[in-house]
C-alpha cells in the first residue's frame, strides 16, 4: 500500500487530514468535552508512547470518559497509523471525546466515545537558545493536570505573547510560576534543576518527567517546588519543555535579559534526550 503524506483517523475511517469529516454532534464540538495527547514520531516509532498512553487514560478517568479499548490496543493502532505516513519524522495528535449525541450538558447514556487521530510530517527535534517570554496572570480553572480540550485561556495567553514579539507566555498564580501556555517551565540554579510539583495547577508533562529522570541519571540535584517570578529571573537557566519543543532556553522575560548562564548543564540534558531518540 502506498504511504500517505498525512493521515487522519476517526472511529475507523482513514483519510487525508483535510478530507476528514466529523459529526457536528460530537461533544468535542459543543463542549470541548474530551482529552488529547500529542507525541513525536522518529524513524516511524512513537517517542515515549507509554508515557502518553498513561496520561491519556488518567485524563479520561478524571473526567469520567469510558474508554472502550486498552492502552495496548490504542498503542497498536497509533503505531499502525504512523507507519502509513511516508515521512520518518511526524507530529502525532489524538483525542477522545465523550460521545456523539444531541447537545445536552448531562452525560449521554449508552453511547461510545470517539477517537480522532492525525499524523503529519514534522521537521524533527526543535531546541532553541533564544526564547522570549512574557508573564501573564493564570486565570485558568483548577484542573490543569487534565489534558483537556478546553484551552481558551492558553490560546489567549499564547496570542498575547505572539503579539508582544515573544515565543511563549508564562502563567503566574498567587505569586508563583505555574507553567507556560503550552509547556512546562523549569529553572536551573546553582547546578540544581527546579520544577513545579505535580498538582492540579500544572500538566504532568512528559518532557518534564524525562528531564527529572535525566538529572537523576547524571547526578544533578532536583527540587519539585513552586518558585516565584523573581526566582525565575535570577535563575541560571529557564527551560521551557513540551513534547514538540523539548528544551527551549529562555533569554528574555518581560523584555529583560534572563538565564543563559549554564549551557553545559543544558547540553547534558539535551544529549540525554537525543540518546533516548536513537534508542
Amino acid at each position: 500500500m502506498e504511504k500517505m503524506k498525512d493521515l487522519a483517523y476517526y472511529n475507523g475511517s482513514i483519510t487525508p487530514i483535510n478530507e476528514m469529516m466529523i459529526p457536528a454532534n460530537d461533544r468535542g464540538f459543543y463542549f470541548g468535552d474530551g482529552i488529547y495527547e500529542a507525541a513525536m514520531v522518529y524513524h516511524h516509532k512513537i517517542f515515549a508512547l507509554q508515557d502518553h498512553l498513561d496520561r491519556m487514560f488518567n485524563s479520561a478517568a478524571m473526567i469520567r470518559i469510558d474508554l472502550p479499548y486498552t492502552k495496548e490496543e490504542v498503542g497498536a493502532l497509533l503505531s499502525e497509523l504512523v507507519d502509513k505516513v511516508e515521512s520518518d519524522s511526524q507530529f502525532l495528535y489524538w483525542q477522545v471525546t465523550r460521545a456523539t449525541a444531541p447537545r445536552n450538558h448531562l452525560f449521554p447514556k449508552d453511547v461510545s466515545s470517539n477517537l480522532y487521530v492525525y499524523s503529519k510530517p514534522w521537521p524533527g527535534v526543535q531546541m532553541s537558545d533564544s526564547y522570549r517570554v512574557i508573564t501573564v496572570e493564570d486565570t485558568r480553572f483548577l484542573h490543569c493536570n487534565i489534558k483537556t480540550l478546553n484551552l481558551i485561556p492558553n490560546v489567549m495567553a499564547a496570542q498575547k505573547a505572539q503579539e508582544a514579539g515573544c515565543n511563549e507566555a508564562v502563567f503566574v498564580r498567587d505569586g508563583l510560576v505555574t507553567e507556560g501556555s503550552h509547556c512546562n517551565v523549569s529553572i536551573i540554579k546553582d547546578g540544581a534543576f527546579i520544577t513545579h510539583p505535580l498538582d492540579n495547577l500544572i500538566l504532568p508533562g512528559t518532557e518534564r518527567k524525562h528531564m527529572l529522570a535525566y538529572c537523576r541519571s547524571l547526578g544533578i540535584p532536583t527540587e519539585e517546588r513552586a518558585f516565584t517570578p523573581a526566582e525565575m529571573m535570577a535563575a541560571d537557566e529557564i527551560i521551557m519543555s513540551s513534547t514538540s519543543h523539548p528544551s527551549m532556553r529562555v533569554m528574555e522575560v518581560d523584555g529583560q535579559p534572563a538565564g543563559m548562564k549554564d549551557p553545559e548543564l543544558v547540553g547534558k540534558l539535551r544529549a540525554c534526550y537525543m540518546e533516548d531518540i536513537e534508542r
